[in-house]
């Protein structure tokens, strides 16, 4: 093989790959959003069917002109492009792409719709059998969401949410999170310990979701009239986590951290905070000096024995 087209077509393909990532998370997830799941994976599959062959025309006229060392429009490189898709191999491939791309796309829906990470812990088996694990818990709840929702009546107020849960998503992805549960305008996100305190990733999750949602303020303003905002509270402890559910399964988790983070982040009004964070996470977190932190003393949670100290983070 040519080694100038052997590059060229290396830098292609990785040129492709970027290229379909790109207008995935850009471009495609947004235009249909609204989309059924069949339809969604349909029209993808026909887009990037369509964009692959375009792409394919051009790559291959390039790489036939380099080998006939002529001009890309001429005659003996279009015979040539011309047989080559006609050509058994050209039809094979094709069909081998359209059906590894369609897979791809249905794992990926699926994933989306059950949340990442959650599928391949289903394929894995990994809590078939109940797992004991230390896990960090941030319960989030939607400022004064009975008076936004009254005011926006059901069908706006769910578009709201919609709208909402899609821009913290990102914060939550970049900073290794799980979204555990939707519980309707709370969101419950879990970091398995080790990613959680790495980096203080569960805190600089909290603060970048808070920054998400001020940049797109002005959107949410004009499209809905309000801009919503959160208050969220922090603790870890252990949970066993398992697969759960006879007609619709769920992998779960069961612990008293869960009663606990969502008691916590149920203080947040009395001291009119954003952000409470227990003591005991506090300890495993390396965040001297780069926030400022106010101690709130010691308080008593509902159904709880032991008092917890709980701090503010700004």
């Amino acid at each position: 093989m040519n080694f100038t087209i052997f590059v060229f077509s290396s830098l292609a393909i990785t040129g492709v790959g970027l290229l379909i990532g790109t207008i995935e998370l850009v471009y495609l997830n947004q235009v249909f959003a609204q989309k059924s799941f069949t339809r969604k994976i349909l029209y993808k599959l026909a887009l990037y069917i369509l964009l692959l062959l375009l792409i394919t025309v051009i790559t291959y006229s390039i790489a036939a002109s380099i080998e006939l060392n002529t001009g890309i429009f001429d005659k003996q490189v279009g015979h040539k492009l011309w047989a080559y898709l006609l050509s058994l191999t050209n039809l094979s491939t094709q069909l081998q792409l359209a059906v590894a791309l369609g897979a791809s796309l249905f794992y990926a829906e699926i994933s989306e719709n059950i949340g990442h990470g959650i599928l391949i812990n289903f394929f894995t088996g990994k809590y078939h059998r109940p797992t004991e694990e230390k896990r960090i818990f941030m319960f989030t709840d939607m400022k004064s969401s009975t008076t936004i929702a009254e005011k926006l009546g059901h069908i706006q107020y769910f578009e709201l949410l919609r709208a909402y849960y899609a821009d913290l998503s990102d914060a939550i992805v970049q900073y290794s999170g799980e979204i555990y549960q939707y519980v309707g305008d709370e969101i419950i996100v879990s970091w398995k310990y080790k990613e959680g305190i790495e980096n203080n990733n569960c805190i600089k999750c909290f603060f970048a979701m808070k920054e998400d949602l001020r940049k797109r303020s002005a959107w949410y303003q004009k499209r809905f009239g309000v801009l919503p905002t959160f208050k969220a509270g922090f603790h870890f402890g252990k949970v066993t986590t398992g697969e759960i559910g006879a007609l619709k399964k769920e992998i779960i988790f069961t612990g008293d951290v869960l009663n606990a983070t969502a008691r916590i982040q149920g203080l947040c009004n009395r001291y009119e905070v954003d952000l409470l964070v227990s003591d005991d996470l506090m300890k495993s977190l390396a965040v001297n000096g780069n926030y400022q932190i106010r101690s709130l003393g010691e308080n008593e949670l509902r159904g709880k024995k032991k008092n917890i100290k709980l701090y503010t983070l700004a």
